[in-house]
């Protein structure tokens, strides 16, 4: 069963046997009936993807939540998207956006763009990291932004987002990091937007409206 947003803070889980959720540790704000919390580590990734995970940030503590009852999900007062993957294709996120998923979807580490380990050196060294959460499957998932998140549609033509409001992507989409760096940007005097993520391809892009990180 899908999640059902509460407000723009809150969404409220419905657990069953063959419906446990993953949720980032501390996003438990109640819940009814009897469910069951434990920790998970890892998500299953694997040895090689732990080594990622830990190199890239991607790694939040997660806790399973199993029985049958409603869990009542929000973090920090972040604003919540609740999006529906059906399979075709995966959702692409850091992991600190993730609140919570249906159990049943998979996640991995990999990296954005098609810079390879220069471009996501780079892109580490100036706060604008390129590892990232592959999410796949069918099944329900919650995303966590400053301000809210809003969609823009592509359908074969290129955007720029600043890489601070990137929240996530699905769909056929290219990522790259393009670096804007001249004499007054070097000094200070430049207009704060060096770096930019260039996204082309058939897909949907969620970008908060804010500039600010977790």
């Amino acid at each position: 069963m899908p999640f059902e947003t509460v407000n723009s803070k809150v969404v409220r889980a419905h657990v069953g046997p063959q419906t446990p959720v993953l949720a980032r540790r501390g996003a438990m704000l109640g819940y009814s009936g009897a469910v069951t919390f434990r920790p998970v580590h890892g998500q299953g990734r694997g040895v090689g993807g732990m080594v990622g995970a830990a190199l890239s940030g991607e790694s939040n503590p997660m806790m399973a939540t199993e029985g049958q009852g409603e869990v009542l999900y929000g973090y920090k007062g972040l604003h919540i998207t609740v999006l529906e993957l059906d399979g075709s294709a995966p959702l692409v996120c850091e992991a600190d956006r993730l609140l919570v998923h249906d159990a049943g979807l998979q996640t991995g580490v990999q990296f954005l763009g098609s810079g390879g380990l220069r471009q996501a050196v780079s892109g580490a060294m100036t706060g604008q990291g390129l590892f990232t959460t592959n999410v796949h499957g069918r099944g329900s998932v919650a995303l966590l932004s400053h301000g809210g998140a809003f969609p823009l549609h592509l359908a074969g033509q290129q955007v720029g987002v600043d890489p601070q409001a990137y929240v996530g992507h699905v769909g056929q989409l290219s990522v790259d990091l393009a670096a804007k760096v001249g004499f007054r940007d070097v000094v200070g005097r430049g207009s704060g937007e060096a770096f930019q993520l260039r996204i082309s391809g058939h897909g949907t892009v969620y970008v908060q409206a804010s500039e600010q990180k977790f």
